[in-house]
């Protein structure tokens, strides 16, 4: 087809608002290579550097030839509601169908079937599903226009963020006509990556990359082990900054705390994570009018948000990969002079990118307890039912049923809500694959940490490790912020820290299958459950889980400190009716600790301690039950009410850890039917791991 140099330039200008814009290096030729039909592409350019609108301006070109609409398959439909506005400003009919717009999928399949959508944008989920592969993009397949594989990196084994789903673009790529127009983007393929693209999407594939550089970021990192230095240090340096940014942590928690630390000191900030839900377009809004000074975001605010004038990009922690990190400091200083990109090293960041690289995969014995369970299973088997023969989380279980599915051939099948085996065996590429991506994220986990021991040449490194050059490299002129802080605000910190606590949500029903010594299945009655309770601090975080630590595992006694922070919790918990007398959960490991501990509160708090609960059997600790269903069976006949000390009043119900809440939800049960008053109860630390 024709090529329209005027007509892309007015469509650059209409999508960016901007009447004297012009072309980055490279858009220009990357558009035209895909409206002439001249092959295979794969865009390769840095973050902003506006690669939505090569394939919305090709689109609209291609569209207006008469060409079929296109389809582009994206993992961040739901953050690019800007590049959307963009198109709709260069009269592009752009509509999307993902997991979070449900409601508007059958409107979005009616125009479709109308031929009044220019361009489809689906989640790689999608793929996945019969009825939308046939019914909805079947009688539309032979006539596209165009496919557009947006972060195409995650088609990649060796991408930093590989997508299961992804595989199955390996599979439609090698089933398309050789002469259909195909654009593949990405901001991040080192040349692993790269080769491994060329083997998905085609040997013939052209390659346009551009340069890593960011000459306007400045990138400073800082080791700080302490989360009450970091987050004095926030606290210090974020008013001398000029203009608004993001501070990226690891985990929702982590955003949480410091988005309302900050707020405490002043700043008007807020939080961004993946439980933000129907607000994120109003915090995206506030921080592109500079409304707030910080979002303070997990990898929820992600690769479809763009804000040319951002003047800072911090993280908390260390992220687990140099790719992860380039993409997301890379969102600073676009339009901008000069930028700060700010890596603050914290202690905990280990653990927690640890936990993301050891849940990436499930394990050999996982795999073959779920295949084991189905082989088992004449009619097939729902995951809770999986959940009740394997010891193993949802999460876990949800991720193996879908790699496993996702083989070609796939060794299990699901229909309807049930799971089945197949019949064939699982290759041992499977296994392969596991290993060697885990050793990967390893390998740039280390990388990670050799970075943050930099004390210069930080964007040297970067673009070192992507496999690019780095040329002459200059950083921008801007005086670095200061590395410490002041010990006032740590001890402020500190104290922050301390206040925090996590609220104990009372279970309603009894689990899958119930429990079976007990007689208990279906609904809680409301007057047996607990009521709302607390937890003091989360295992691992700072605060008081340092002394929660030391108690049970080094001193073997819980500090009157603890005490007094209880103390301090209950009366600002402020209980109505309050309670009349305390009782602990009770351990046949740690006989004395928890007891000790709760007969200690009981005198601070003037109220009597009666240890009325008995522990009937020995059985394995709680944390090794990893799912839900095993943890309420564990606690399945476990505890019984001793003596004839118990009160009718309400009462305090201590434990030491808390993870499921089965112990103390059956606890409360024993009690209240026994004749006790309300259970409200109180843990020193949840051992429950914190979200990313």
């Amino acid at each position: 087809m024709d090529y329209s140099p005027q007509r892309a330039l007015e469509l650059l200008r209409l999508g960016t608002l901007n009447p004297s814009a012009v072309f980055h290096p490279g858009q220009e030729e990357a558009i035209r290579h895909i409206v002439e039909g001249r092959g295979r592409l794969l865009v390769v350019q840095k973050t902003g550097w506006g690669k939505s609108l090569v394939y919305f301006i090709a689109a609209r070109l291609l569209r207006e030839q008469g060409s079929g609409p296109a389809l582009l398959i994206s993992p961040l439909l739901a953050l690019m509601r800007n590049q959307i506005g963009a198109a709709e400003r260069m009269g592009v009919r752009a509509l999307t169908i993902h997991s979070e717009n449900r409601e508007a999928w059958p409107e979005v399949e009616a125009a479709l079937a109308r031929h009044e959508v220019d361009i489809l944008l689906i989640s790689p989920e999608r793929l996945a599903n019969d009825y939308f592969r046939s019914s909805v993009l079947g009688p539309v397949a032979m006539g596209i226009g165009l496919l557009v594989v947006d972060e195409a990196h995650c088609i990649s084994d060796w991408g930093h963020d590989f997508r299961p789903h992804y595989r199955f673009i390996e599979r439609l790529a090698s089933n398309l006509p050789p002469n259909l127009r195909l654009l593949a983007t990405t901001a991040t393929a080192n040349n692993r990556v790269l080769e491994d693209l060329q083997a998905v999407l085609g040997p013939d594939l052209a390659v346009s990359r551009g340069d890593l550089a960011r000459p306007s970021l400045l990138l400073q990192t800082i080791r700080m082990p302490s989360q009450a230095e970091r987050l004095a240090w926030l606290a210090e340096r974020l008013p001398s900054i000029a203009g608004s940014g993001i501070i990226y942590t690891l985990t929702v928690r982590d955003a949480l705390e410091v988005a309302d630390w900050l707020r405490a000191r002043g700043l008007i900030v807020e939080a961004y994570t993946s439980e933000t839900g129907d607000r994120r377009v109003e915090l995206e809004a506030a921080l592109l009018a500079n409304r707030v000074k910080a979002l303070v975001a997990t990898t929820a605010l992600g690769m479809g948000f763009d804000k040319p004038d951002l003047a800072f990009v911090i993280h908390y922690q260390t992220p687990g990969s140099v790719v992860a990190y380039y993409q997301q400091v890379g969102r600073a200083g676009r339009a901008l002079g000069a930028a700060h990109g700010v890596l603050l090293s914290g202690g905990e960041e280990s653990e927690i990118t640890d936990y993301f690289i050891e849940n990436a995969f499930p394990t050999k014995e996982e795999v073959n307890a779920v295949l084991a369970a189905l082989k088992a299973s004449r009619d097939g088997l729902s995951v809770n039912e999986i959940m009740a023969q394997v010891n193993a989380t949802k999460g876990r279980i949800d991720k193996a049923l879908l790699l496993l599915s996702l083989e070609s051939p796939a060794p299990v099948a699901k229909l309807d809500s049930k799971w089945r085996l197949a019949p064939t065996n699982l290759s041992d590429a499977f296994w392969q694959r596991a290993e060697r991506l885990t050793a990967l994220r390893r390998e740039e986990q280390s990388q990670m940490q050799d970075y943050v021991r930099l004390t210069s040449g930080h964007m040297e490194f970067l673009i070192r490790a992507l496999d690019g050059d780095p040329g002459d490299f200059h950083p921008p002129k801007l005086e670095p912020l200061p590395l410490t802080t002041s010990g006032a605000v740590v001890q402020d910190a500190v104290a922050f820290l301390r206040r925090t606590n996590l609220p104990i949500e009372p279970r309603e029903r009894w689990p899958v299958g119930g429990l079976p010594r007990y007689q208990l299945k279906g609904m809680i009655a409301p007057e047996h459950r607990l009521q709302p309770g607390r937890i003091l601090s989360v295992w691992g975080d700072a605060g008081w889980a340092e002394l929660v630590r030391a108690g049970k595992y080094s001193d073997h006694h819980y500090s009157d400190e603890l005490v007094a922070a209880c103390v301090t919790l209950i009366k600002e918990w402020n209980l109505s009716p309050a309670p009349e007398w305390v009782c602990c959960i009770p351990s046949r490991r740690h006989p004395e600790l928890v007891p000790d501990f709760a007969r200690r509160l009981a005198e601070a708090l003037h109220l009597p301690f009666h240890p009325v609960l008995e522990q009937t059997k020995d059985r394995p600790e709680q944390k090794l039950m990893v799912n839900s269903i095993q943890q309420a069976r564990n606690v399945d006949g476990s505890l019984m009410i001793r003596g004839d000390s118990l009160l009718s009043g309400p009462v305090l119900l201590l434990d030491g850890m808390v993870a499921s809440r089965w112990t103390l939800t059956l606890a409360a049960w024993l009690l209240r039917s026994h004749g006790s008053g309300p259970v409200y109860p109180l843990a020193l630390a949840s051992t429950t791991h914190r979200k990313p």
